[in-house]
């Protein structure tokens, strides 16, 4: 009896597909720094309907299949990253803007599929899913921690597990950058800085959906839906000034930016309403108010969010 996988040994990349659910016959895979993923295959189950004297189920069948997960990460800078923010937002990174050295992202409409292989190394297994779409992102900045993301896939079929690299198949260099974290960076909302915020967490979903055909058990195509970004803000009730906002329903705007210290990633959400905003009070302690927002299509921007890249 040999010994189980370790989390240790696992890693993970992808490829971009020319043609959805297709792996390139000679891939250039991205390695995908993680801290875990749920990433799977599953079965719809169809069980028989029989009727027997002995009450007994008679058979059942495995149904559509479906690819599926998240993927955990602690954000870094570069890599994979840039990939999965710009498959995520269906846009596409513009060099040199809105400056020189500095690279701007936002929300489109260009779907890219992609390959995503696991590599249990231990046990020498490689599991491949094809077709995978990046449904949802999560971003969440807490005091005194490395920011997380994770980023939640859709896809169309699994290839067999293997024991060896696809033929001609090359690997990129992992990135080196530290992850971000909470001390590192500005916040702004409303155009000014505010330092009462102690948590900050936003979800972008795209709501893809696998749509199956007869005579077929895997996805024929997927559909999306469209790029709902919400999110949350957590700050001190110190005044009524934020509290306002959701009170009289004013349009506000926030930025952000992550830094480590060489790169860094800035988020803006150029218009927001705040539809949530509660100032409980738990014990003897200080006072927050929690407040759910939703970014909304900016026209000056042409998107409810714009990513940058570049320089700290």
């Amino acid at each position: 009896m040999g010994c189980p996988a370790n989390g240790s040994r696992h890693s993970m990349a992808l490829v971009a597909e020319t043609v959805a659910g297709t792996t390139p016959a000679t891939p250039t895979f991205t390695p995908i720094r993680q801290t875990g993923t749920t990433l799977a295959l599953t079965k719809e189950t169809i069980q028989s309907q029989e009727l027997r004297a002995d009450r007994q189920i008679a058979d059942m069948r495995h149904g559509n299949k479906q690819i599926g997960g998240d993927i955990s990460c602690e954000l870094s800078f570069g890599g994979a990253f840039d990939t999965m923010l710009e498959a995520v937002l269906c846009g596409t990174w513009e060099e040199d803007t809105p400056s020189a050295g500095t690279d701007e992202l936002k929300a489109g409409i260009v779907r890219r599929p992609f390959t995503i292989e696991r590599h249990f190394a231990d046990i020498g297994q490689y599991l491949r899913y094809k077709g995978c779409e990046f449904n949802t992102w999560n971003l969440t900045v807490s005091p005194n921690a490395i920011i997380t993301s994770n980023f939640g896939l859709v896809g169309r079929s699994m290839d067999d597990p293997a024991q060896t690299a696809i033929s001609g198949a090359t690997y990129d260099a992992d990135t080196t950058a530290s992850p971000f974290d909470s001390f590192s960076g500005t916040i702004e909302e409303g155009g000014a800085a505010i330092a009462v915020i102690t948590e900050l967490s936003l979800t972008l979903e795209n709501g893809l959906s696998p749509l199956f055909v007869v005579g077929s058990d895997t996805a024929e195509c997927i559909s999306i839906a469209r790029s709902n970004l919400s999110g949350s803000v957590t700050a001190w009730f110190e005044s009524e000034a934020l509290y306002e906002k959701f009170i009289n329903e004013t349009e506000s705007s926030l930025e952000f930016t992550l830094s480590d210290g060489t790169n860094a990633y800035g988020f803006s959400l150029p218009r927001i309403k705040y539809n949530s905003g509660q100032p409980d009070v738990s014990g003897e302690g200080e006072v927050t108010i929690s407040m759910d927002l939703m970014a909304l299509y900016d026209e000056t921007e042409e998107s409810q969010i714009v990513i940058t890249k570049g320089a700290a």
